[in-house]
């Protein structure tokens, strides 16, 4: 069965590239297209929707305000934000308050599809240097205190591989396939990079792995 995918932006050529771009896939249909957050709420009425698109600079209702409003009335929809490079704040506010990723508006189609693949599943899919905005907002002292805590801490040659594989967004079934492992090989290894880094989460995992250098961006 097709995922439904809302469209919500205020720029016509954004919101007909990315539909053109959706087309090519038979797993994916536009259901609905909206200028604003306003008009995207009433298609949620109409509609059964899978995942959000979500513009942050719009009339009316803007972006984070859609978010907002969705978390109040704890409606459960991925939602992935659409963005400009001179956005970063309002989208660290949006990673910060559930969305599920982020796409540059000029998205290619493989980055398109990851992503909503990933927030379909559940996932937060975030890219690195995009993380590390949102780390260095929580309070430093906490942050270098974990930091320094670990700072002996080394990753094997394989999970330093599995780490930088889950930065470029490969789940766990494709890292597994390129190793030669089991599935469940891989996430006992994903457990040990998270005990020896002292994270919680993929995405926290690949930002502390960046900022000590294991690996780079």
């Amino acid at each position: 069965m097709r995922k439904n995918i809302l469209i919500v932006d205020d720029h016509l050529v954004v919101r007909e590239g990315l539909k053109l771009i959706l087309e090519t896939n038979e797993s994916y249909q536009v259901i609905g297209e909206a200028e604003n957050g306003q008009e995207a709420i009433e298609l949620l009425k109409l509609h059964k929707i899978d995942v959000i698109l979500l513009d942050l600079n719009m009339p009316i209702m803007s972006g984070l305000e859609t978010i907002q409003y969705l978390n109040q009335k704890q409606i459960d929809i991925p939602v992935i934000i659409l963005t400009t490079y001179n956005e970063d704040e309002l989208m660290v506010t949006g990673i910060k308050l559930g969305a599920k990723g982020y796409l540059l508006k000029d998205t290619n189609r493989d980055d398109l599809f990851r992503t909503i693949e990933a927030a379909l599943r559940g996932d937060t899919l975030i890219k690195p240097e995009i993380m590390m905005k949102i780390l260095s907002l929580k309070e430093k002292g906490d942050f270098k205190d974990s930091e320094n805590k670990h700072k002996k801490s080394i990753l094997t040659e394989k999970e330093l591989f599995i780490i930088r594989a889950v930065s470029k967004g490969y789940r766990n079934k494709e890292i597994a396939l390129d190793m030669g492992i089991s599935e469940r090989t891989v996430k006992a290894h994903l457990t040990n990079i998270y005990n020896k880094l002292n994270v919680e989460s993929r995405s926290e995992a690949v930002s502390v792995a960046i900022k000590r250098g294991y690996i780079t961006i």
